[in-house]
């Protein structure tokens, strides 16, 4: 082979290995750009769909548009393949020759995303809707509203109001991001859920008599329960026995991942008086560098991995759910896997939890081993692993020092006690069984549900302000300013064994050393400082700025 022959071979090679540069990184932009919603994607609409949406490219362009631009129509996953129905679902109904369903539910998802149904079916997300037993729940259906409909009593102009919808707060708030029972319109006007339908393991309906029941429209489309369909709340309870709804934070129909991980998500439901995760978030270093920084995040990528993909700020799934370097990658769709305590009820506890997911309630050291398949030092670690990406081990171990001891402080000083003073007020028969009858229950409900929480989640992401002055000030101030005093006085009116027996518990309480400043006075609470100071940092040693 000559010289000359030699070079034009290597000529060759190299135009030949420019043009796949080019090529790929042309493939690289195009993609990027579909993600971002910057240029039309790629659609393969299957035969089975093809119908679909070319009718709802006419009746409902902007669903079509958000699935043109979503990973499924890249990837040939269409309507139908989503929305089909078996014959026996008790929702389904024919519609230009298909049998569809309107809501798609996780059990649906799981036809394709198998491992992320199973983690999300075990996920405190997937139980939201227990609310509809909860304490939320009765403030929303009884205080604010009514568990029947009742007689508007004047009229309103300009509207005709029959009757008053009493669970309208409860349908159009808390179920709106917790969940409710998906109900479908009875011929009789009742309303038929997953508990009159007794799905069994595979969706269908036992009870045909329900299924009879269903109201229909004159297509044959069964008639949804308008007080609670739509909702696309986090645990929504499903015709099909499933629970839950993946639209609640991949929005449909496009079910963008870039929006998945974006902290504004989730600001649907984390956010506000009892649990400001959002703007906590916002406020802190972390929401502070996202805002900054989050143009160079990669947002839009399809592989989406802290220490490799991006390192400039975390995410609410950043911490919660996304993969990162130290777990090879690995996205869980289970946010409680990485959480080490329960800040949800008055008094925090461990999240251990059994082989269901659920929190191990035994207090037995032995049985509770047992039974803990999950511990809260394997969560914990989940968590530090994010962490250690930006910080180090020492930062990382002082940090949850800090936030262990304001959960135990606030869990000792506060919640326990208050919660004996509710109970020997109970105990006594001082308050009813009816909740927020009496100010009392209120003043508590607000101590832990609102003010405690927000003390407890405030620690957890290093926001100070919320810690204290939306926290424990508050929580302070409504233990001794309001429920102490409410407390002794409802004992003073009771008089006899039963006021003394609650103020026995109230004196037990307050003779702690953590509550001596407000039985004795300032000047001994000082003294008792000064003596700690002393023992911490040595005799006539103070800190700077002591003096203050």
């Amino acid at each position: 082979m000559t010289l000359d022959m030699k070079r034009v071979i290597i000529a060759v090679l190299g135009v030949i290995f420019l043009l796949s540069l080019v090529l790929v990184q042309y493939m690289e932009v195009t993609r990027r750009a579909e993600e971002a919603g910057l240029k039309e994607a790629h659609v393969n609409a299957p035969a089975s769909s093809q119908q679909c949406v070319q009718c709802h490219e006419q009746s409902n362009p902007g669903i079509i548009s958000h699935w043109k631009g979503s990973t499924h129509a890249e990837k040939g996953v269409g309507c139908y393949e989503c929305h089909q129905a078996d014959e026996a679902d008790a929702d389904g109904f024919e519609h230009f020759g298909k049998l569809i369903a309107t809501v798609v539910t996780p059990r649906d998802c799981s036809r394709c995303h198998i491992t992320e149904a199973a983690e999300f079916q075990k996920s405190h997300h997937s139980k939201a809707g227990n609310i509809l037993a909860s304490l939320d729940n009765f403030l929303a259906e009884v205080v604010e509203g009514a568990r029947v409909d009742f007689n508007p009593h004047s009229p309103t102009p300009g509207r005709e109001t029959q009757m008053v919808n009493g669970g309208a707060s409860a349908f159009s708030g808390c179920q709106q991001c917790h969940g409710a029972k998906v109900a479908l319109t009875g011929t009789d006007g009742s309303m038929i859920t997953v508990d009159q339908l007794a799905p069994d393991e595979d969706g269908h309906p036992t009870n045909q008599d329900a299924v009879a029941l269903i109201l229909k429209d004159k297509d044959g489309k069964p008639k949804f329960h308008p007080s609670t369909w739509p909702n696309t709340g986090i645990g929504r309870l499903n015709l099909d026995g499933s629970r839950g709804s993946c639209s609640a934070c991949h929005s449909r129909h496009d079910f963008s991942p870039r929006r998945a991980r974006q902290p504004e998500n989730c600001g649907k439901c984390h956010l506000g008086p009892d649990h400001p995760q959002k703007e906590i978030y916002e406020e802190s270093k972390h929401g502070v560098a996202y805002r900054d920084l989050k143009d160079d995040m990669n947002l839009d990528a399809a592989h989406w991995v802290l220490g490799e993909d991006y390192a400039q700020a975390p995410t609410c799934a950043t911490c919660h759910m996304s993969g990162h370097s130290r777990n090879e990658g690995k996205v869980t769709h289970d946010p409680g896997e990485r959480i080490s305590w329960t800040n949800r009820p008055p008094i925090s506890v461990h999240m251990d939890t059994d082989i269901n997911g659920q929190i191990v309630k035994e207090t037995d050291p032995a049985k509770r081993a047992a039974l803990v398949a999950d511990s809260w030092q394997e969560k914990r670690g989940r968590m530090k692993q994010v962490c250690s990406h930006c910080h180090t081990s020492d930062y990382v171990d002082s940090f949850y020092t800090q936030y262990d001891d304001l959960v135990v402080l606030y869990n000792e000083k506060f919640a326990k006690p208050g919660q004996d003073i509710m109970a020997a007020l109970m105990t006594q028969g001082l308050r009813t069984a009816t909740q927020f009858d009496e100010e009392i229950e209120w003043t508590w409900f607000y101590l832990w549900h609102h003010e405690g929480r927000r003390a407890r989640h405030g620690a957890s992401m290093m926001a100070p302000d919320y810690t204290h002055w939306h926290g424990m000030y508050e929580v302070a101030e409504r233990f001794y300013m309001e429920l102490i005093p409410q407390a002794r006085e409802m004992a003073e009116h009771a008089g006899g064994e039963q006021g003394q027996a609650v103020n026995d518990v109230i004196d037990a309480l307050l003779a702690r050393p953590e509550h001596v400043w407000f039985q004795e006075g300032a000047a001994e609470q000082a003294a008792l400082i000064r003596e700690q100071m002393e023992r911490r940092y040595g005799q006539g040693e103070r800190r700077q700025g002591g003096q203050n």
